[in-house]
């Protein structure tokens, strides 16, 4: 009894380590930037039922940057995309910054750096395919 036990336990404590990795990112660094640190929370967005991406918000180097990572469970679909990510100011009406769009199913995607630390920013990011389907996410507005 106490090897089932002892195997079961090592059973469920492999799946557990099997699955780090494939749905949150571990996006620590923007491109050109060592010391960015995530600010507010994660974005989701759906398709099927699962999410497909997360979108984060980023400030480091004097700069606000947006990230998004595309989850393993929808390029298991393989479906070929483009990502998108930009940082979102508020103004009036608002507008977007430091967008950065790229084709061939890339697995994650940082926006460009951008100076407005001193205004309230968002992250955005999407992926697209077939011209006209999309999945999106955006963060709360930081300030």
């Amino acid at each position: 009894m106490m090897l089932r036990k002892l195997l079961c336990a090592t059973g469920v404590a492999a799946l557990a380590m099997a699955g780090l990795g494939t749905g949150v990112a571990q996006a620590e660094q923007a491109p050109g930037c060592s010391s960015t640190v995530q600010i507010g929370s994660t974005a989701y967005g759906a398709y099927q039922g699962q999410n497909a991406i997360s979108v984060k918000q980023f400030k480091g180097c004097n700069q606000n940057w947006s990230y998004i990572f595309v989850w393993q469970s929808f390029r298991d679909k393989h479906i070929a995309y483009r990502a998108h990510a930009d940082v979102y100011v508020q103004f009036d009406g608002g507008m977007s910054w430091g967008d950065v769009d790229k084709g061939g199913s890339p697995v994650e995607l940082w926006s460009q750096g951008t100076n407005t630390l001193d205004t309230c920013t968002a992250a955005s990011g999407y992926i697209q395919w077939d011209n006209d389907k999309t999945v999106a996410a955006k963060t709360g507005w930081r300030c």
